[in-house]
C-alpha cells in the first residue's frame, strides 16, 4: 500500500504555495494506518529496542503504537515549556537510530534516563 494515497493534500495552506499534508484521513482509514505502523515498526522487529521515543503531536500517535508493535516501552519528548518533568533537553545515554519522514518523526532509542 502507497501511504501517500491517504494523506490528503491541501494546496496554499496556510499560505499560498504551501502544500499542507493533512494526516488525519490516514489515521480514519484503518488498512492505512495499520499499515503505517507496520512499515515504521519492520526496521526495528529484529533489534533490542527498550523504548521509543516520540517527539511531539505526530511523535506520540505514532511512537505509542510502534511501541507496541514492538513490545517496547515510550518515551515522550515535548518542548521544555509544555511540560515540566519530561523535555526535549533530558540528559539521555543512548544508541540512537532515526527514521524520517515528512508527515513523521519518531526516535528509536535504547536508552536510560538519567
Amino acid at each position: 500500500m502507497n501511504l501517500k494515497d491517504a494523506i490528503r493534500t491541501i494546496p496554499d495552506f496556510p499560505k499560498p504555495g504551501i502544500m499542507y499534508r493533512d494526516i488525519t484521513t490516514l489515521l480514519t482509514n484503518r488498512r492505512a494506518l495499520t499499515e503505517a505502523i507496520v512499515q515504521l515498526s519492520a526496521p526495528y522487529k529484529t533489534k533490542d529496542v527498550d523504548n521509543v521515543a516520540g517527539i511531539e503531536a505526530r511523535g506520540f500517535t505514532f511512537g505509542t503504537a510502534v511501541a507496541y508493535e514492538l513490545g517496547a516501552g515510550f518515551v515522550p519528548y515535548v518542548k521544555k515549556a509544555s511540560c515540566p518533568l519530561i523535555h526535549m533537553n533530558k540528559t539521555m545515554s543512548l544508541n540512537m537510530e532515526q527514521t524520517r519522514s515528512k508527515s513523521m518523526q519518531i526516535v528509536f532509542a535504547k536508552a536510560r534516563m538519567s
